[in-house]
């Protein structure tokens, strides 16, 4: 069994930073892609950052500029890092990663954590 735990989120004011932390734990042979997604009230869940095994990201331009993923393998852990935060990125944030079974090493299946929740004071 596979598990991603998420941690970091909080309440935080406009212009203010958090840092969320996915360590995925379990077992598995491999993780590729991870990323973070997020969830605001009354919205659709949508993308904010990927990143590969080999470390190359993909944003959203919402987020550009401001946030930063990265990962570090040996822990099977992937952070966001939030910068200048605004009230619209107020959301439940979900981590996200591809795993890939010992026992089904020809597939990747998606994995989610429970959620970390950031609010955003303006």
């Amino acid at each position: 069994q596979v598990q991603l735990v998420e941690s970091g989120g909080g309440f935080v004011q406009a212009g203010g930073s958090l840092r969320l932390s996915c360590a995925a734990s379990g077992n598995f042979f491999r993780i590729d892609d991870m990323g973070w997604y997020r969830q605001a009230p009354g919205k659709q869940r949508e993308l904010v950052a990927t990143i590969t095994s080999a470390g190359s990201t993909n944003y959203a331009d919402s987020v550009k500029g401001r946030f930063t993923i990265s990962r570090d393998n040996a822990k099977n852990t992937v952070y966001l890092q939030m910068n200048s935060l605004k009230p619209e990125d107020t959301a439940v944030y979900y981590c996200n990663a591809g795993v890939v079974l010992p026992t089904y090493r020809w597939r990747t299946s998606p994995y989610w954590g429970q959620g970390t929740q950031v609010i955003v004071s303006s």
